[in-house]
This record gives C-alpha cells, sequence and structure tokens, in this order.
C-alpha cells in the first residue's frame, strides 16, 4: 500500500506552523476584541446560491474555482470561497437588522480549486472582520486601522504597504462603467477573451486582467478619480484623513479595483514583496449592497479578510511551546500520587506532562528534549516522606519539597 498523502493544495498543520498559526488568530481575536468585534461562526458550506448570486455566475470563483456539490438530500451545497457572504447570511438568517451595528470577527477554513503555490492552498484560512451598519467613512477608517494594529503586533508592519482607493458612490461607478466601456470598445480586438466578455459584463474588471495584452491597454484607461462625484469626493477625503489621524500609512493606488457591483467607496489591500508575486496578506472594501444582493434589507457594510497562512509565514520567529514541568513517578502507587500532584499544578498554571515509562535516565533525557523546566520525581522513599524531589533542569540542582509547596516553590525559583 503506498504512503498517504493529503490531498493536492491541503496540508497538516502541526509544531512549529502550529504555533505560528495560532499566534496569528490570537492576534486577531486581541485586537478584535479591543476595537468591539465579537466572534462569530459560521458553517463551512452553505447552498450554493449564497455564493453565486453575490460574486456572479461569470467570476472565476464561481465558474472555475468552488467546490460545489449535490448532497445526499439532492441540495446543491458548496464549500465556502470566503467568509464574508456567510457572515451576511446569517445577518439576514438571524434577523440582526434589529442590533445594529454588528461588529464580527470570524476565523476558519475555506476551500478554493486553483493552482497551490506559495502560501496559497485549496483549504486555506482566513481572518475576516465585518462591521454591519455604519455607513460614514470614519466606521471604514476603524475597520482598516484594526488591520494595521494586528500587522504592527505581529511585528511585520514596515514591511507591509497600504494601498488604498475609492470605487465611488453607485452614480460615480456607473459614470465610470460608460468610459471605460467607451476607452476599451475601440481596442475590443486587442483584450483578452476574458477580457472581450468582461467588457459586455463588468468592464472594472478588466483593470484586474492578468494578461499582459490587458495590462498595457489598462495604463491609459480612464482614471475613477475622473468620474467621482462630489459626495464621493469628500467620503474618500474623510477616510483619508481619518487614517491619517490614527496614525496609519497608506498610498493611494488608482487601479485598486472590485469588480463586483456591490462594491463601493473604499477599497484596500495589505500587500508585501517577502513573499514574493503573489503579495497581498490582507484586503477589504465597502459592501453597501451586498446584504440587499442576498435578499436582506439594504444595509451597508464593509470588511476584510486576511490569510492566516501568509500571515504566519511572515512572522519574525516561531513563538516557543510552553516549557512543561515533567511528573517522573516510579512504581504504581507514585504514579496516582503524581496524578494528583499534577492536576494541582495545573489548576497553579503550569504546563504539566508526565513520563511514565522507562529508567530515570531515559526519563530525564527526554525530560530535557522537551525543553522542561523541571522534573517532579516521587518514587517509594518521597512517598513515605510526603514530599517530592524537584530537579530544576535549567541548574542541574535538586531539592525535596512537600507535596503542597511544588507550585510556590517552582514559581519562586522562576521569579
Amino acid at each position: 500500500m503506498s504512503k498517504l498523502q493529503p490531498a493536492r493544495g491541503t496540508r497538516d498543520i502541526y509544531g512549529e506552523d502550529a504555533r505560528r498559526f495560532q499566534k496569528v488568530i490570537d492576534t486577531f481575536t486581541a485586537v478584535g476584541t479591543s476595537y468591539g468585534f465579537e466572534s462569530i461562526s459560521t458553517p463551512i458550506f452553505e447552498f450554493t446560491e449564497v455564493f453565486k448570486r453575490p460574486l456572479g455566475e461569470t467570476s472565476d470563483v464561481v465558474s472555475k474555482e468552488m467546490y460545489t456539490f449535490e448532497d445526499r438530500g439532492g441540495e446543491e451545497v458548496t464549500l465556502r470561497p470566503e467568509l464574508t457572504a456567510s457572515i451576511c447570511r446569517s445577518f439576514i438568517s438571524n434577523g440582526m437588522m434589529q442590533n445594529l451595528p454588528c461588529r464580527f470577527m470570524s476565523w476558519g477554513p475555506a476551500f478554493r480549486y486553483e493552482r497551490p503555490q506559495k502560501g496559497r492552498y485549496r483549504q486555506f484560512h482566513q481572518i475576516d472582520a465585518e462591521l454591519i451598519g455604519p455607513a460614514e467613512p470614519e466606521a471604514d477608517v476603524d475597520v482598516i486601522a484594526m488591520a494595521y494594529r494586528i500587522l504592527v503586533t505581529l511585528g511585520f508592519a514596515d514591511r507591509v504597504k497600504l494601498n488604498l482607493n475609492t470605487l465611488g458612490d453607485s452614480e460615480s461607478r456607473e459614470a465610470y462603467r460608460q468610459e471605460l466601456v467607451t476607452y476599451f470598445t475601440a481596442y475590443k480586438d486587442q483584450l483578452s477573451e476574458d477580457s472581450q466578455r468582461r467588457l459586455e459584463t463588468n468592464p472594472l474588471r478588466i483593470l484586474d486582467s492578468k494578461d499582459e495584452a490587458d495590462q498595457k491597454l489598462v495604463v491609459d484607461a480612464p482614471r475613477f478619480s475622473d468620474s467621482l462625484n462630489e459626495a464621493s469626493v469628500d467620503f474618500f477625503n474623510r477616510v483619508q484623513a481619518g487614517l491619517t489621524a490614527a496614525g496609519v500609512p497608506f498610498d493611494v493606488n488608482e487601479r485598486l479595483v472590485r469588480g463586483l457591483d456591490y462594491y463601493c467607496h473604499t477599497a484596500f489591500e495589505f500587500i508585501t514583496e517577502s513573499l514574493g508575486a503573489q503579495g497581498t496578506v490582507l484586503a477589504g472594501g465597502r459592501y453597501d449592497g451586498l446584504i440587499a444582493q442576498l435578499g436582506g434589507q439594504p444595509t451597508a457594510g464593509i470588511g476584510w479578510a486576511g490569510g492566516i497562512e501568509r500571515l504566519a509565514m511572515m512572522l519574525d520567529e516561531t513563538p516557543h511551546a510552553p516549557r512543561p514541568v515533567v511528573m517522573v513517578p516510579m512504581g504504581e502507587a507514585a504514579t496516582v500520587k503524581a496524578i494528583s500532584v499534577a492536576e494541582k499544578l495545573r489548576d497553579a498554571g503550569f504546563t504539566v506532562t508526565s513520563d511514565r515509562s522507562g529508567n530515570m535516565k531515559k526519563r530525564m533525557n527526554r525530560a530535557n528534549k522537551a525543553h522542561a523546566s523541571f522534573g517532579i520525581i516521587i518514587g517509594d522513599n518521597e512517598l513515605e516522606n510526603h514530599v517530592a524531589m524537584v530537579k530544576n533542569l535549567d541548574e542541574g540542582t535538586q531539592e525535596e519539597v512537600a507535596f503542597d509547596q511544588i507550585a510556590d516553590f517552582i514559581k519562586r525559583a522562576n521569579s
């Protein structure tokens, strides 16, 4: 039988990778809580319509990348390709309009069938923040500032650049759409096949094209800023002023767009050169039309998502696992006593493991390899005298300590 391997585009996360992964999640949760966000968890699969309706049947995600299948009950369901649509569906399903504003943070796996590459997998993981309800530009500032604080706390904000743009309101967007149609129609024969189709359905998405011929045409395409009305300009100016007040550095990038119609006003990406060509580590924008498109009441919203794998790769150091205290009981009676002592040490906040096999030398060698701080040795003599032999594995010293004094003894030794 051949050796079993994980499916292509998936991986097992353990050891140092798991500690890096957990560092991102813990930082996200702590910073999100400081901004008033609360946790939400949604199913990893939904009825396909939850994703097909907002993303559009012609989008690459829907047409090429989604894991869609019919379940045993005959329902068409899809493994979520992202978290935002699921959270907005939950907002509608659970009647949360009466609870506005809603500040949600979530993390977990998502699934897209695409070519695996550095930091990108077919099963990947995201942290996700959504602020639903507020329509003022200062809400955009809060959400972006929260993302920036996460990057600062993780220690690599200096290696990440924030690109910022405005997509304007619906009036500005329609005016820009017409400008793009006029411009690209003149070069239709030079466009890629995909962009020729986009010209009919969603011309903004041509600006995102990776095709070299398309990119040459995009250079001279009309700029969104020329189509913005006064209200959209004011909105964007307030976002920029707020970010400056919050101490968040940014660059305005007029080529940063979102092709879907429910996006408006602020669009942003945190990008890096540390991870190769695929440099986006966190991205988001305002989506005031999404909840209505899913069947809810028109409701403003803004949010972002970041790839945990890619953020974890950027950490300068792997977080250390907590150093354990190792119980080393010698004999059956000592083993029972060691269980009791270990639980009391855990009550006191220590990480405790037990090693019950092999001779003393082998056990102490394993304790050192596990980077343990102390070994708690209990044998027949120790049981008789109601003490344990507490060995400081850093200093090589040992001392008899009463069972009920072990926690205090280790705390003093560590102080």
